[in-house]
C-alpha cells in the first residue's frame, strides 16, 4: 500500500511551498529513489494545470564527469542549462541520495568551481518572487547517516514536515520581532563568544515555503560586524560529502582570521580560501522546529533543531540586505541547549534553548 503521507507531502510542496500556478513550468530535480514522491508531485502539478519538467539525476554519473572535467569547464554552466533556468517558473529539488558520500572525492577547488557555475541559478533563487523549495525523500542512505532504521527515519521526516505551518509561523514571528528590534546579537556557548550586528536587517521567517522542513528565522548579518570566536564542538560541519569535526572560527571585523578543526581541517581551510567572500558570514539562523531534536548530518534538518543557531560562511541573501558574494554557502550548527545563551542588545533572550520572553 502507498504511504498516505507521501501524497500529503507532495501537496505541501506543490500547493504551499511553491504554490504552482496554471500553465507554469515547474523544474523538478531528484534521483530515481524518489519515484513515489515524484509521481505524487506530478499528479499535484497536473491538478494545478501546470507542467512538471522532470530532471532525474544519478550522482555517481555527475561526479564522474566532475572529477575529469577541467576547472574552466566546471566553472561554466552549459547554455541549455542556463536557458532552462531562465525559462522555468518554479523549482522543486528533492534530495534522495543513494550514497551520501557521493562527491566526497571531488577536490575543494572543483567544488568551488561548481559553486561559481551555479551562481546565476542562486541569484535567481534569491529573487523573492521566484518560487522554489528544497526537501528530502527518505532513503536508506539518509536513514543510515541519521543512525535510524528507514521506517524510523520516515517517521522523523514526516513529523518534521507535516506541521501546521501557519501556527509555527506565528510563533516564530514573535521571536523574530525581538531580533528585528536589536542592533547587536551575542552568542555564548562552549568555546564560543561571538557578537554580530543585525542593524538595518530584518528576518525571514521560514514557515514552510523555501525549505521543507521549515522552522527557522534567519538574517544576513552586517558583513563587517562579526567579532569573537565560535566552536562547533557538538556536531560536525557537513558540506559536499565532507564532515569537519570540531571546527573553530575566529572573527575580526567580519572576517575569519583564524580557523582550525579536529578532523578535515584541510578541507575547511580550502573552502574558506575559495574566494574573498568565503571568510565572511552570509547568514545567522535560529532553529525553531519542534519536530527536530537530534543531529542527522543533513543541514536541511540540522539547522532547524530547536535550541540551536547556525551561521553560514559565504554567500549572503540580497533580499535580506546581504551584500557578501561567494561560491560558498556553508551552514554550521551550534547547539545551545546545554547552557548556551543568546543576547539581543545585552538582554538575555534565550538560555539552554528556551526562550525567556
Amino acid at each position: 500500500m502507498a504511504d498516505p503521507r507521501i501524497e500529503q507531502y507532495a501537496q505541501l510542496l506543490v500547493e504551499r511551498c511553491v504554490d504552482v500556478q496554471p500553465s507554469t513550468q515547474v523544474h523538478v530535480r531528484s534521483t530515481p529513489l524518489a519515484r513515489p514522491l515524484l509521481e505524487a508531485v506530478a499528479r499535484c502539478i497536473a491538478r494545478r494545470g501546470a507542467y512538471p519538467l522532470m530532471r532525474i539525476n544519478f550522482a555517481s554519473v555527475a561526479n564522474a564527469w566532475a572529477q575529469e572535467a577541467s576547472i574552466e569547464l566546471l566553472g561554466e554552466l552549459p547554455g541549455v542549462e542556463r536557458y532552462t533556468f531562465e525559462q522555468i517558473d518554479a523549482a522543486i529539488a528533492i534530495d534522495a541520495p543513494e550514497n551520501t558520500r557521493d562527491g566526497a572525492a571531488i577536490s575543494p577547488e572543483r567544488r568551488a568551481a561548481q559553486g561559481k557555475a551555479v551562481r546565476p541559478m542562486v541569484e535567481r533563487m534569491n529573487n523573492p518572487t521566484f518560487p522554489w523549495v528544497v526537501c528530502v525523500f527518505p532513503t536508506p542512505a539518509l536513514a543510515q547517516d541519521a543512525g535510524m532504521t528507514l521506517s524510523d527515519y520516515e517517521e522523523f521526516v514526516y513529523g518534521a514536515c507535516l506541521l501546521d505551518w501557519d501556527e509555527e509561523g506565528r510563533k516564530m514571528r514573535r521571536f523574530a520581532d525581538r531580533f528585528d528590534a536589536a542592533d547587536q546579537v551575542r552568542i555564548v556557548g562552549e568555546g564560543t563568544d561571538l557578537t554580530l550586528s543585525l542593524k538595518g536587517r530584518l528576518a525571514l521567517v521560514d514557515d514552510g515555503h523555501k525549505n521543507m522542513p521549515g522552522g527557522e528565522f534567519f538574517y544576513s548579518p552586517v558583513e563587517d560586524s562579526a567579532n569573537g570566536v565560535i566552536t562547533y564542538s557538538e556536531f560536525p560541519a557537513v558540506y559536499a560529502g565532507y564532515e569537519v569535526e570540531g571546527a573553530r572560527l575566529v572573527f575580526k571585523n567580519g572576517q575569519v582570521v583564524e580557523a582550525s578543526a579536529q578532523r578535515n581541517e584541510a578541507f575547511l581551510l580550502k573552502m574558506l580560501d575559495a574566494d574573498p567572500g568565503a571568510r565572511r558570514l552570509g547568514e545567522l539562523g535560529i532553529g525553531c522546529n519542534p519536530g527536530i531534536q537530534q543531529h542527522m548530518k543533513h543541514t536541511l534538518f540540522d539547522e532547524k533543531i530547536y535550541g540551536t543557531v547556525h551561521l553560514a560562511v559565504g554567500h549572503g541573501f540580497p533580499f535580506l540586505g546581504g551584500t557578501n558574494v561567494s561560491s560558498v554557502h556553508w551552514d554550521m550548527v551550534k547547539d545551545l541547549r546545554q547552557g548556551g545563551q543568546i543576547y539581543c542588545d545585552g538582554e538575555l533572550v534565550q538560555e539552554s534553548g528556551k526562550w525567556l520572553f
